[in-house]
């Protein structure tokens, strides 16, 4: 009786792991294969918990996704997710990721311009540049979604 226990504590176990990775957010990424820092926000997000599927794709194909984004120029950075039907542009940092799933604004994504140092894949030392993360709206418009101080 015992040894069935501990067996059907086990199966339990599996079952929500099991279900627990599949109801983990899928980030979709796109971008260049020489990209390093690229990998490093892969990374990050990798260790907060987001699955991950990354294709490294032809400067053509990374520069068609972003304008088929929405989002203009200015926001636009190395690399180009999606989420859950949004995009989301460069170095945004895992925890606005999540408040964007969990409040699910109705629009575009979010994104970092740029690449600021100190933002997720961006790591040097402990230098960080004060950068925003930036919400586009349906209409394009944009937005403060959060902003990180730098030092």
């Amino acid at each position: 009786m015992k040894k069935l226990l501990i067996t059907g504590g086990f199966i339990l176990g599996m079952a929500s792991t099991a279900m627990a990775q599949q109801s983990s957010p899928v980030i979709d990424v796109l971008k260049q294969a020489s990209c390093g820092c690229c990998g490093g926000w892969v990374a990050a997000m990798q260790e907060a918990g987001y699955t991950v599927n990354v294709r490294d794709v032809s400067g053509d194909e990374l520069y068609a996704a972003k304008e088929a984004s929405g989002f203009s120029d200015d926001l636009w950075a190395c690399h180009t997710s999606t989420v859950a039907g949004y995009t989301v542009e460069g170095h945004v940092p895992a925890r606005e990721i999540a408040r964007l799933l969990e409040e699910r604004p109705a629009a575009l994504g979010i994104a970092t311009p740029g690449m600021p140092t100190g933002s997720p894949g961006m790591d040097y030392g402990t230098a960080r540049d004060a950068f925003d993360v930036v919400l586009v709206e349906l209409d394009s418009s944009q937005q403060i979604f959060a902003s990180y101080p730098g030092n």
